[in-house]
């Protein structure tokens, strides 16, 4: 049994997104996203599936040329190779739900 917390241990970073591991499945990567309003992931693509959650607050999600709202509670999947971004438009907390194969290193990347 694993057991992490989306409530637990935050620390907003005042340059750049923070990045976590909440935990590992046998399938997947569970990752903890901290934002601030105003703080940006730039377009970038997973070679996975991925599944983003929006825990606290709101972010806008680019896709296929269109800005998604997605709110506290919204979850949103994407096949691999889609590019996309997202802008935080309140402070927010989010989960993305990454393949095991995946690597967390290339989600720091994108924030750097």
């Amino acid at each position: 049994m694993n057991r992490a917390s989306l409530l637990k241990d935050n620390t907003f970073k005042a340059d750049k997104p923070a990045i976590s591991v909440l935990l590992e499945t046998e399938t997947t990567k569970e990752i903890k996203i901290l934002m601030q309003k105003g703080q940006v992931m730039k377009k970038h693509q997973a070679p996975f599936p991925i599944v983003i959650e929006v825990f606290q607050g709101s972010i806008d999600f680019g896709v296929a040329d269109q800005i998604v709202k997605l709110v506290k509670g919204d979850l949103i999947s994407l096949k691999s190779a889609v590019p996309h971004d997202l802008s935080a438009t309140e402070d927010a907390i989010v989960r993305l739900s990454l393949s095991k194969h995946d690597s967390v290193a290339r989600v720091e990347t994108i924030v750097k």
